[in-house]
Parts: structure tokens; C-alpha cells; sequence
């Protein structure tokens, strides 16, 4: 009874891990808020009530054309995750999952998802395609040869929004444009927070995050973060003068964008760990709370 026992608890165990190293392999939490924007732009552009499968089938579409994004980078930069404290642990660095099963898994996820987003339209599945190989084959290299990987990396981060708007539309209007600036933009002041928290670990293994010359950490890096906290502010402002959203919308964005400009200051201001991560946390709520209000503004 006991060795069943045992042989019950080794299963259990077997699979609970199975399941972590599923979530760290996509990379779950991103891929959930990857796919939340995706939705959120979907029901910005909605003309009619809105069904549950066209929504569970883009959430899971988005989900695995992400996840097999993430799924690739892991393999890619294997060798690399090693070498940092932060990613040491992830399935394949660690050796608990093999290149080929991750690779497998990628390609599943890869053909269920861009299956599930061109039930939409082509289009649909022609941006998820492009988001998936540049994220995949464009930035995840890039990254230890040009701080420019930054920008190219913002691309296929901030298409969920279009894909999102296309696979109700068909077609790029501009509304979803608008919505995918604002993801755009919100991109650089994010990434370089953690690029300057994550510094000592991406020096560690070549990557090349900071936008500074010689990849140092100083205060040019808190004000760029302001300058694109600027071109928000402009984007809120032109949403408005054409027509997109609403006065008590814009004033919403406007009042979210300085606020996260005032963090972006405080890194120019301080140069500091502590600065760098309060603009980190204020990024994970300007993004989601900005989609929210044109969502909210559109209903």
C-alpha cells in the first residue's frame, strides 16, 4: 500500500512539474496579458454583442502563436539562460525538457494558433505568422548584437492589438492603429525598467538591453523613457483632435500618461534601483488601465 502510495505521489509530482514547466516555457503570465490586449481591442472594434467562440477561439489562438513564440526564444537563447540567476530555472536552460520537445511543442502550438486566428480571415493569420517569426527570429538574435532590438521587438509586441482588431474588422482601421501605438510606445519605457533591474544578468550573458552607449546605466535611460511618455501624451491628443475618443477619455490617458512620465522622470532624476523598479510597476498598470479606458470610452 505504501509503495502504490508512493508510486501515486511520484506521478502527481511528475505532472504538477510538468504543467510549471509548461507555464514557464510560454512564459504564462506575459502570454495571458499578450492575449488580454488582443481581446480588449477585439471588443473595442465590435459593432455587435459579443459571442463566446469568436473570443475563446482568439484567446487560444493568441495564446499559442505566443506561447510558441516564447517557446522558440527558450530554445534559442538556452545556452544563455544559464548564465542568468532570473532564467537559470526555465525547462530547457535547466535541462528538465529537451530542445526537441520544445521545438515540438512550438511547432503544435505554432499550427493550432495560426489555425485558430485565420478562421478569422487571412489577415488575421498572416499578423500572427509575422508576429511569431519576428519575436522568434528577428529580436531573440538581435538582442545580443544592437540595444536596437528594443524597437524591433516592440513590433510583434504590440500586434496582439491589431490582430485583436483584424479578426473582427478584417482590415487595420483607425481606431486599432491608434490602440496599437499605445502599445507600441508603452513597450520602451517598460522594457528599459527591467533592462535596468536586469542589468548585472544581461551583461552576464550578452545581451545588449540598455539604449546607452556602452550599455551603461545612467540618466539618459530615464529620459527616453520620458520622451516616449511624451509621444503618448501626443497620441492621446491626436486620438482626440480626430475624432477616436471621447473628452473624458483622453483626459483619463492624458492624466495615466503623466503619471507614468513623472515615474520615467524619477529614474532621469535618481539614477536608481528603486526608481527603475517603481517605473517597472507603473508600466504593468498604464498599459492595461489605457486599453481599458478606450474600451470603456467605445461602450
Amino acid at each position: 500500500m505504501a509503495r502504490q502510495d508512493a508510486r501515486q505521489l511520484t506521478l502527481w509530482n511528475g505532472l504538477a512539474q510538468s504543467l510549471t514547466d509548461f507555464g514557464l516555457l510560454v512564459k504564462f503570465r506575459l502570454t495571458l496579458m499578450v492575449n488580454f490586449s488582443a481581446v480588449i481591442a477585439y471588443a473595442t472594434v465590435s459593432t455587435s454583442p459579443l459571442e463566446w467562440f469568436p473570443l475563446v477561439l482568439l484567446s487560444l489562438g493568441g495564446f499559442f502563436v505566443t506561447g510558441a513564440a516564447n517557446a522558440l526564444n527558450q530554445g534559442l537563447e538556452r545556452e544563455y539562460d544559464r548564465l542568468m540567476p532570473r532564467t537559470a530555472n526555465r525547462p530547457v536552460a535547466a535541462g528538465r525538457m529537451t530542445l526537441s520537445t520544445a521545438v515540438l511543442l512550438a511547432g503544435l502550438m505554432a499550427m493550432l494558433g495560426i489555425s485558430a486566428l485565420t478562421w478569422f480571415n487571412p489577415l488575421t493569420g498572416f499578423l500572427g505568422t509575422l508576429s511569431l517569426i519576428s519575436y522568434a527570429f528577428v529580436y531573440t538574435p538581435l538582442k545580443r548584437v544592437s540595444p536596437l532590438s528594443v524597437v524591433v521587438g516592440a513590433f510583434p509586441g504590440a500586434l496582439p492589438v491589431i490582430i485583436g482588431g483584424v479578426a473582427f474588422e478584417g482590415t487595420i482601421s483607425p481606431l486599432v492603429f491608434y490602440m496599437f501605438l499605445i502599445q507600441f510606445l508603452w513597450q520602451f519605457p517598460h522594457y528599459w525598467a527591467i533592462a535596468w533591474l536586469a542589468d548585472d544578468d544581461y551583461k552576464r550573458a550578452g545581451f545588449y538591453m540598455l539604449p546607452t552607449r556602452n550599455g551603461q546605466k545612467d540618466a539618459s535611460v530615464g529620459l527616453l523613457s520620458l520622451s516616449f511618455c511624451a509621444l503618448l501624451i501626443a497620441n492621446s491628443a491626436i486620438g482626440f483632435a480626430i475624432g477616436l475618443t471621447s473628452l473624458p477619455a483622453t483626459l483619463g490617458l492624458m492624466l495615466l500618461n503623466v503619471w507614468f512620465g513623472w515615474r520615467c522622470w524619477q529614474l532621469y532624476r535618481e539614477c536608481s534601483h528603486a526608481a527603475a523598479r517603481r517605473q517597472m510597476f507603473a508600466s504593468f498598470l498604464h498599459l492595461p488601465l489605457s486599453l481599458l479606458l478606450v474600451l470603456i470610452d467605445k461602450i
